[in-house]
């Protein structure tokens, strides 16, 4: 008889060692899944910031698009702001660091770095400080390409 609660006991003993074990293994994915799910939430977060970014860039250069003067008759004048002026990214990088704005790589790429030069540059020449290169912004770039 003794053997035989020795047995019983040692099977008790085991089984709540896995059930411990398994508790600890639950509690683990657990975590996973939370860690997981807070870095898929941060990562809607950032696209949700950088869509309505290009939302709103749209909108403005829709807004640039309405204003451009029509060219109706080729008597008219023209003159400088009824020029369209339409720069490259890598056009605007160029300009910026001509204009001592942008110390970044000329690489046509829109990042942070180059949006914080356009604004600064902007906020320097008395223009809307919005980050965006409208007409505005483009001619007065445009004058530091051929530096």
């Amino acid at each position: 008889m003794f053997p035989r609660c020795l047995i019983v006991a040692f099977l008790v003993l085991l089984l709540a060692g896995c059930a411990t074990t398994g508790k600890n293994a639950n509690t683990q994915t657990s975590q996973q899944l939370q860690n997981q799910v807070q870095e898929l939430q941060a990562r809607v977060s950032f696209l949700e910031e950088e869509l309505q970014s290009k939302d709103q860039e749209i909108s403005y250069l829709e807004g640039e698009t309405e204003k451009t003067p029509s060219t109706e008759s080729s008597s008219q004048n023209k003159t400088a702001s009824n020029t369209k002026v339409t720069l490259s990214i890598g056009q605007v990088q160029t300009a910026l660091k001509n204009a001592d704005f942008y110390k970044g790589p000329v690489d046509g790429k829109m990042g942070p770095e180059t949006k914080s030069a356009i604004k600064k540059f902007q906020k320097a020449k008395s223009l809307i400080a919005d980050g965006f290169v409208g007409q505005k912004t483009a001619l007065a770039l445009s004058k530091y390409l051929t530096k």
